[in-house]
């Protein structure tokens, strides 16, 4: 028994113990999110227009670039949270629930990886 708590906590797959941290991870992500969120918002309708050479140097932008790259994490980070409070409700089978976590984590990651990589090379220019 032993042997499985320490496997649970290694991989993240523990009990209700971690449930305050999830909760306060979703609070502080969503409201990074409104945020974050208004930011883009605001700066996309003061964008004089919505060409692709207008957005690109818009997201090319070192400022502009690391705040889209905070809101794709961010993006993730909440997504992938409320992915695994569906899991968890509803994927019974150990198997299933295992693999489906950590797929989903997986997901998450390409991503968030894929995201943050492109706006850096729209910032690079290359």
């Amino acid at each position: 028994m032993k042997l499985l708590a320490t496997v649970r906590a290694l991989t993240g797959f523990g009990d209700a113990a971690g449930g305050t941290d999830h909760w306060w991870g979703q609070r502080v992500s969503g409201v990074m999110l409104v945020l974050l969120g208004v930011w883009f918002i605001v700066s996309l309708v003061l964008l004089p227009d919505m060409q692709h050479d207008t957005i690109v140097d818009f997201a090319g932008g070192t400022s502009n670039g690391i705040l889209l790259s905070l809101l794709c994490l961010v993006v993730a980070f909440h997504s992938y949270l409320g992915v695994q409070v569906v899991i968890e409700d509803y994927v019974h089978a150990a198997g299933l629930h295992n693999f489906s976590i950590i797929a989903s984590r997986l997901v998450h990651l390409v991503v968030v990886i894929a995201a943050v990589y492109s706006i850096v090379r729209l910032g690079t220019g290359t």
